[in-house]
């Protein structure tokens, strides 16, 4: 994210922009007294970008884009402008102004992305493409075949339960792998009745699905590991940090400079305790349930990792157990110490062009 202290003395215009799948709402707006210059509706596609970029040369020269999703629907907007070297911020979670009368439209939600934008002293800049790109595509791939799989398993189980007898009594014991494996190579039998006949076919097919699956979460395990050593490799030499979430921490963090300190860091992952004082109570604090859960969910990982595997990490919790603290807190505080050391070292390590 980049520091500004104010948006008006860099600019002349700031041009608004609310994306959707197949439209996107372009409002031009002055930088010094926040009038509508112009408002315009395109198509999501080239010829759509470029009467935006009409609507921008006719507002003024010195501008910026503020841009609402700029890793979805406005991502191919938002290319189209890096091209051109055109300067774009992003809008993840706007704040809504409130709307009398519930007041809503996209040119309305264009030109309140424009002002929200001129409102804010921190604005983020979009996430890089490139390897960065790459590796959220294998991600997503990776989680949906996994969730799919792991699907597929438990209705494998449950079938088996309620299975007529000697199917049961074959599959009775096993592990899930030896299940799967089991279950996949069922033969039917003509003289089966109908219910047993329906059950073997559809435990053969499920098992065959998930150890499909499972294979096909293989295949993008790999590609990610060789992004992330190609990319990052020292991610990988801390403890705790696997390919997956070296690739989850990459995906979050994108490149230098886009996170401005390692608060900010602890903060998108919501690691960073909220201060919840009041009245005599100055030193209370509740649980950050917000910002990216996925990486939230990395940071555990690797802060149960080093619990179980790291000398100093097992020193650290010895250390706040005696001082009264509880297991619970104790991971919370050490997440926390764990993404100061992450950023500090996204931010000085090796990264490529």
């Amino acid at each position: 994210m980049t520091s500004l202290t104010d948006l008006r003395e860099v600019v002349d215009v700031v041009i608004g922009v609310d994306t959707h799948v197949l439209t996107h709402s372009a409002a031009a707006i002055d930088a010094r007294t926040g009038g509508v210059l112009g408002e315009v509706t395109v198509e999501a596609t080239a010829e759509g970008y470029a009467r935006l970029i009409e609507l921008a040369d006719s507002a003024g020269m010195l501008r910026v884009w503020a841009i609402e999703g700029t890793g979805g629907h406005g991502a191919g907007l938002t290319r189209y402008l890096e091209r051109r070297q055109e300067v774009v911020v992003e809008l993840d979670r706007p704040e809504r102004a409130r709307r009398r009368n519930g007041a809503k439209s996209d040119p309305l939600d264009a030109i309140r992305a424009a002002r929200e934008a001129l409102a804010r002293t921190r604005l983020g800049t979009p996430r890089a493409a490139g390897d960065r790109q790459a590796l959220s595509v294998l991600m997503a791939a990776r989680r949906s075949a996994v969730a799919a799989g792991t699907d597929a398993q438990r209705q494998v189980f449950s079938l088996v339960i309620a299975a007529p007898e000697p199917l049961r009594a074959r599959l009775r014991g096993q592990k899930p792998p030896q299940m799967l494996t089991t279950a996949a190579a069922l033969r039917v039998h003509a003289s089966w009745d109908r219910e047993t006949i329906a059950t073997v076919t559809v435990l053969r097919s499920l098992a065959r699905r998930a150890r499909a699956l499972a294979d096909e979460a293989a295949i993008h395990e790999k590609a990610i590991l060789a992004i992330v050593r190609s990319w990052r490799p020292d991610l990988l030499d801390q403890p705790g940090i696997g390919p997956i979430v070296a690739a989850t921490v990459l995906c979050a963090w994108s490149h230098p400079g886009r996170i401005h300190s390692e608060a900010a860091f602890a903060m998108l992952a919501g690691v960073a305790p909220i201060p919840a004082t009041s009245g005599r109570v100055t030193n209370r604090h509740r649980l950050n349930r917000y910002g990216d859960r996925q990486l939230n969910r990395a940071l555990h990982t690797i802060a149960l990792s080093r619990l179980r595997y790291d000398d100093r990490s097992r020193q650290y919790a010895q250390r706040r157990t005696s001082e009264g603290k509880t297991p619970r807190e104790i991971r919370r505080c050490l997440k926390r110490y764990i993404a100061r050391d992450l950023y500090r070292l996204l931010e000085a390590g090796p990264t490529t062009p």
